[in-house]
């Protein structure tokens, strides 16, 4: 008879933000547990709160299913003499499989065993797997406590695991298994009994414990939109917040509190902030959405006393407030442009100065792009003053009370300054994308901002020696390259960012020995990091590494090959790949100076260069039109001129100079291919 598993480890409450990680791991494992074993299940679910993770598998069979497998061993002329007697190597082959020799059969000239495994019991495959399942997770970080060796994202408290009613036995760090678990903190009984595994989420839910993520997160969810709704109001929606709520609270019960209107005279960043990120409110907003001095939060717990928590909500945020007011108004003292000195004061990295002095840096950087890019005269004006006020909000009381404000006041600062909207734009999106999926610099001088800011940031960080290793990335420099990579790919510029990394490098005083090794480790970075921008496309990893291969290529000129190349895939046109491999394997080391055309002899190497030089031409045309269907596709239009040419000519000729000169011929066909990448990379 099937039976159901109840697995539940209790703990001290887990941070929100690792839950759902957390129960993806528990589910995957536990489902390659019983697949390893042969143990048959009907579902698999997991579920958790703050101070709990559980493992429900519904339907498992009494024991494991019997394995069958076939073993291949020795021929059959081994394993047999003439006469047809087992040799050595077949009695010794059966009895390695646990079979007498006469049990093994002869197929395709080999000698095979077949063996059965009985199946397990269900009870005695979860005794050993349910401590594994504790063992196998992991977590960005884990604890200790105690005097004891053994390690989980927070302290264990207690064990539940139940196979249908009966205790299975398990122990982790000196807890031991039972049918016991908690409810509620403050509501629920600190000691409740679980009769089966079929019974856990009802029990729980008897005892305020919403033990379902999935239908937790869906009341939260219906009572704050119902809320908004009853003040005529809408929220300001975080789907993240939700997430990180869902994973503090056991028993939800959304409250609607309020804050006094003198409070909306702040930028309404100055009001959500501490609401979101500090206190994990949603702001509400009226139908013209306009904010309202009303925000919704989610107790844990019933609405007993509701008003005492809603009061006790305000109180809190009224304080952060307060905090918030006193800042801007201390700050709007003094406009942005006054308070450069300041950035005197702050380190940028160890031994690379200030911020006054990468604000100077991105200065002459923020030049450098604007002539790379042909960027028009107004927007270079709006870059130029927004640089300069770019890091100036970093001295503000607001952003350094708020540290998520940086740019943001920025902005806010700057337009009650007076500078213009382009200005401010620019200075809230020099930070942008601030992280995966976050939108991009919509401005030409945000973008352009956001770009040179970045690569200071990692020219300098690299100059230090701090290269990113494993997943060790404390600047968050992986982070920051994708953000420039995904600008360029959405902007018009078809630009080279090694002018600005060079000049990044003479600012930033790299010594001149040293900075072709690091050109080479900062173009190194960046390259992997659009490696895997196209992988994550699916762009076939060959295809990728031909074209980047090119470590000449800008941003554009990649993103233009990519697609060319999945329209042609001159990568699955094997006779090209074999004539250009042929060529560049001959000139993979010799330097075009040009072809002797007195020096050809024969009909192929003329027919060749005459359609080499065409050819050539062709691309480079191509090329500057940034017509990369074209380019890719005039390496096929050679193949049988070069085909011909190998049948017919000898290039390594005796007399050198006709041998030098087949030479230049080969290095001549090969570049259209060359323009492209390198052709080894598709061996």
């Amino acid at each position: 008879m099937a039976k159901d598993l109840l697995f539940e480890i209790g703990a001290e409450e887990i941070p929100a933000g690792f839950m759902p990680n957390i129960l993806g791991q528990l589910k995957q494992l536990a489902v390659s547990k019983f697949y390893a074993a042969h143990l048959t299940f009907e579902t698999i679910e997991t579920f958790g709160t703050p101070r709990r993770l559980a493992l429900i598998v519904k339907g498992i069979k009494d024991t494991s299913d019997e394995i069958r497998e076939t073993h291949k061993g020795p021929s059959a002329s081994i394993a047999y003499d003439a006469d047809g007697n087992p040799t050595k190597a077949a009695i010794g082959f059966a009895r390695g499989k646990g079979l007498d020799v006469s049990d093994l059969v002869v197929e395709d000239g080999y000698i095979y065993a077949e063996t059965k495994t009985a199946g397990v019991p269900a009870k005695d495959i979860v005794t050993d797997m349910l401590p594994q399942l504790i063992t196998g997770l992991n977590f960005p970080k884990s604890m200790h406590w105690g005097n004891l060796d053994a390690k989980f994202v927070r302290p264990v408290r207690w064990l539940v695991a139940l196979l249908d009613e009966e205790v299975i036995p398990v122990e982790f760090a000196t807890v031991k298994s039972g049918n016991v678990t908690r409810g509620h903190r403050f509501l629920g009984a600190d000691e409740i009994t679980i009769k089966n595994a079929a019974s856990y989420v009802d029990t729980l839910k008897e005892n305020f414990v919403m033990v379902d993520q999935d239908a937790r997160r869906e009341l939260i969810s219906k009572q704050l939109h119902d809320m908004a709704a009853s003040k005529n109001a809408s929220i300001v929606w975080d789907d993240d917040l939700l997430e990180e709520i869902n994973y503090l609270v056991e028993w939800p019960t959304a409250l609607c509190g309020g804050f006094e209107e003198s409070y909306l005279a702040l930028p309404d960043a100055a009001i959500i902030t501490p609401m979101k990120d500090h206190q994990r409110y949603f702001p509400l907003v009226d139908q013209d959405g306009k904010l309202l001095p009303m925000f919704l939060t989610v107790r844990n717990g019933s609405d007993h006393s509701i008003e005492v928590v809603q009061a006790g909500n305000e109180r809190v945020l009224r304080a952060r407030l307060d905090d918030a007011k006193f800042f801007f108004n201390e700050d709007r003292k003094k406009p942005l442009i006054d308070r450069q000195d300041g950035l005197t004061k702050i380190v940028f990295q160890e031994g690379l100065g200030n911020l006054a002095d990468k604000t100077e840096r991105l200065l002459t950087l923020g030049r450098v792009f604007s002539e790379e890019c042909e960027l028009h005269e107004d927007a270079r004006v709006v870059l130029e003053r927004a640089t300069e006020l770019a890091k100036t909000d970093l001295t503000t009381g607001m952003v350094t009370e708020f540290t998520e404000l940086q740019g943001v006041m920025g902005k806010e600062y700057a337009l009650l300054d007076g500078e213009s909207p382009e200005v401010a734009e620019a200075i809230f999106e020099q930070y942008l994308p601030r992280f995966a999926g976050d939108v991009l610099p919509q401005t030409e001088a945000g973008k352009v901002l956001s770009i040179i800011d970045k690569i200071d940031n990692i020219v300098a960080t690299f100059s230090r020696g701090l290269i990113p290793t494993g997943s060790q990335d404390p600047y968050a420099l992986r982070r920051q390259t994708i953000g420039i990579l995904n600008i360029l790919l959405n902007s018009e510029w078809n630009i080279s960012l090694r002018p600005i990394i060079v000049e990044s490098m003479n600012l930033l005083n790299v010594p001149t020995d040293k900075q072709d090794e690091l050109l080479g480790q900062v173009e190194e970075f960046i390259t992997l990091r659009l490696k895997n921008i196209f992988l994550d496309r699916e762009v076939p990893h060959h295809v990728i590494d031909l074209l980047l291969s090119n470590n000449e290529l800008s941003v554009a000129d990649a993103e233009g090959l990519v697609k060319a190349l999945l329209a042609n895939r001159i990568d699955e046109n094997v006779e090209l790949v074999q004539a250009f491999t042929r060529m560049y394997n001959l000139v993979k080391d010799v330097t075009y100076t040009g072809v002797d055309e007195s020096l050809l002899k024969e009909d192929a190497e003329r027919a060749l260069y005459e359609m080499a030089t065409k050819a050539f031409e062709v691309s480079i045309d191509a090329w500057d039109k940034n017509d990369y269907d074209a380019v890719v596709a005039v390496p096929a239009t050679l193949v049988p001129a070069i085909n011909k040419f190998f049948e017919d000519v000898m290039v390594m000729d005796k007399d050198e100079a006709i041998k030098a000169n087949r030479l230049q011929l080969v290095r001549l066909a090969y570049s259209v291919m060359a323009i492209i990448g390198d052709i080894s990379a598709l061996k």
